[in-house]
């Protein structure tokens, strides 16, 4: 009998967390146990994929973020809300509420858009080969419901040397004061 047969879905995560945790503690891996249980329980509860019609995300989208997230546009440079914004907290998608990036990583690039030198941990964003406009460059989308963000450049500042220019439009913003890498 097949595994996936016995347990539900909820209870083979828990089955794959606790092999994965295992498996790191065995190979030596250098967070703590702790940290390792945290960051891995997180991963698995947020990306859980978001799959929406068309008609839905309609529903759900202004018609700005709509033709931003689910039709590859960019609004214009220099009108987004978070473009100037300094406060601290956390970048998440407008689309689903997967958490993308952090204040701390957000830079001014002066392209007119909101920048950032990384997400909050690579898992959270996907890319892919955008050669649209006779141009070719990185799309950034959302991992988690694959809402288009905007574009990942090799000209940012350190410690990565990228710049993830993403349109306001398909963020929302959490304050937090305390916010931290």
């Amino acid at each position: 009998m097949a595994v996936n047969k016995v347990l539900p879905d909820y209870m083979m995560k828990n089955v794959i967390l606790v092999l994965s945790l295992w498996l790191c503690g065995v190979s030596g891996c250098a967070q703590s146990s702790d940290q390792s249980k945290k960051t891995a329980a997180a991963e698995v509860n947020s990306m859980e994929k978001v799959e929406k019609s068309d008609e839905e995300w309609k529903k759900i989208l202004t018609p700005e973020q709509y033709y931003v997230l689910r039709q590859q546009g960019t609004e214009a440079a220099f009108t987004g809300d978070y473009y100037h914004q300094k406060a601290k907290g956390t970048y998440v998608c407008a689309a689903c509420g997967n958490e993308l990036f952090s204040s701390v990583a957000k830079y001014n690039s002066g392209t007119g858009w909101p920048s950032f030198y990384e997400p909050i941990t690579e898992s959270k964003v996907g890319t892919e080969k955008d050669r649209s406009y006779g141009m070719v460059r990185t799309e950034v989308h959302c991992a988690k419901c694959g809402g288009h963000l905007g574009h990942i450049f090799d000209d940012g500042p350190r410690p990565t040397g990228l710049r993830y220019c993403i349109n306001s439009v398909s963020l929302d913003f959490v304050a937090n004061p305390d916010v931290a890498k």
